[in-house]
């Protein structure tokens, strides 16, 4: 997906959506019952700590209910956005067979990156926020 715009999307986000239009952003696919994923929350919560003041949007998406998420986000808190991709339309979109899986978006709605989240650099951010 390096290359290719972010496919069109209808998330539907726990809490206010956040404006992405023109704004450099880290979409990250995870679920509440992945436990690479719950290692990967604590760090995507200092990424959108450090850069969030300079525009850089975090989501969070998931296909799980609204329940699900309310009560996992109690336990493990997640200051940035979550939304859920109900029946999974962008993940297959966007060609995710496994999880955590995340993409960095730049102003222009590329794609400029993927992988796990875990190996995202400040380098790799960095890169969208110029």
């Amino acid at each position: 997906m390096v290359g290719e715009k972010l496919p069109e999307s209808y998330l539907n986000y726990m809490g206010t959506k956040p404006e992405i239009e023109g704004k450099p952003l880290l979409l990250e696919f995870w679920a509440t019952w992945c436990p690479p994923c719950r290692q990967s929350i604590p760090h995507l919560n200092e990424i959108y700590a450090k850069y969030k003041d300079r525009g850089l949007v975090v989501v969070g998406v998931t296909e799980e209910t609204d329940a699900v998420i309310r009560k996992f986000r109690k336990e493990v808190p997640m200051d940035y956005s979550v939304a859920t991709d109900t029946g999974g339309r962008l993940s297959e979109k966007m060609g995710i067979n496994g999880i955590p899986h995340a993409f960095l978006v730049n102003k222009s709605g590329e794609i400029v990156w993927d992988g796990h989240p875990m190996q995202l650099t400040d380098e790799d951010i960095e890169k969208i926020l110029e």
